[in-house]
């Protein structure tokens, strides 16, 4: 594959770091929601419900896409997007921290997408894509081991749900590229597909529970999962995969534990310890090469 032009770079890497700063705090505030309120299912509906009702007339207007997509194609876009993702992500939360899934959710993502690429399609990585992988794997691995959470026997299913996600996403994103959908119809389809098979069992398993929540805190979780998480993130991330391809934008997931321990710094006080910032300089020059930088982003083309 070859490098984007540097005006295409950046403006596609504008729209992957954009996605991910929004992923960043996704991890946080569901690892709160999870142990305090809400659970999983809870999560999920917030997320899909909402949006399908917005995106309605988007997937009304635009169909099932069936055509580019087959009936295999669609169900793996909802599955890999939508619900099934989701669930395992949150539902991960209860049993590892939040860093855990911040690393192996969105930080393997691009190994998966290149894993993925390299076995179905056919298409082979050149070396330095190769090399900034190696830079995120070996990132992801200390933001893991590098913490010093106590190891409970839980832990590794936390661990084990997050990889199960993160594949379920590199798929969503394999598809989505190669059927050149775009990001909107892409979000209506896994949004209104997500609700149609998952609101029946949210129902008969939780009831009305979600709408028992304090009028503040549906409303914060209404706008937060289903408008900014679900649509907006999955618009900005779509038009990085459509600008770099998949395995490029894909690549910008990894940066998300980086980000979320720079947050902490000015909205937690929080510093980053010495593996954060060794895991943060691994993923970020990672990032810069799996993503299809241009060797000089300051010569243009």
């Amino acid at each position: 594959m070859t490098e984007a032009p540097t005006s295409t770079y950046l403006k596609g890497a504008l729209f992957g770091i954009s996605a991910v700063a929004i992923w960043a705090v996704w991890s946080a505030v569901t690892r709160l929601a999870v142990t305090t309120t809400l659970d999983a299912w809870d999560i999920t509906i917030l997320r899909f419900g909402v949006a399908a009702l917005i995106l309605l007339p988007v997937a009304a207007r635009h169909g099932l896409a069936r055509e580019r997509l087959g009936w295999p194609g669609l169900v793996i876009l909802i599955a890999g997007g939508g619900a099934p993702y989701v669930m395992l992500a949150a539902a991960g939360l209860r049993f590892a921290p939040a860093h855990d899934q911040a690393a192996l959710n969105p930080g393997f993502a691009p190994l998966f997408v290149a894993l993925i690429v390299a076995v179905w399609l056919g298409e082979a990585l050149a070396g330095k894509r190769k090399g900034g992988l190696a830079l995120i794997l070996a990132g992801a691995l200390v933001i893991v081991f590098g913490h010093g959470t106590a190891w409970t026997s839980l832990r590794p299913l936390g661990q084990a749900m997050f990889l199960a996600a993160s594949f379920l996403w590199a798929c969503f994103t394999v598809v989505m590229r190669r059927a050149a959908i775009k990001p909107l119809h892409a979000a209506a389809l896994v949004s209104l597909g997500s609700t149609v098979f998952y609101l029946p069992l949210y129902l008969i398993v939780r009831g009305p529970h979600v709408l028992l929540l304090p009028i503040q805190e549906l409303a914060f979780h209404v706008a937060f999962q289903g408008v900014l998480v679900t649509i907006v993130s999955l618009l900005l991330y779509g038009r990085a995969v459509a600008m770099l391809g998949a395995s490029g934008g894909a690549a910008f997931g990894a940066l998300v534990p980086g980000l979320s321990a720079l947050f902490a710094i000015p909205l937690l006080g929080e510093w980053p310890t010495t593996a954060d910032w060794c895991a943060i300089a691994l993923v970020s020059c990672g990032v810069y090469l799996a993503s299809g930088a241009p060797v000089s982003i300051g010569a243009s083309r």
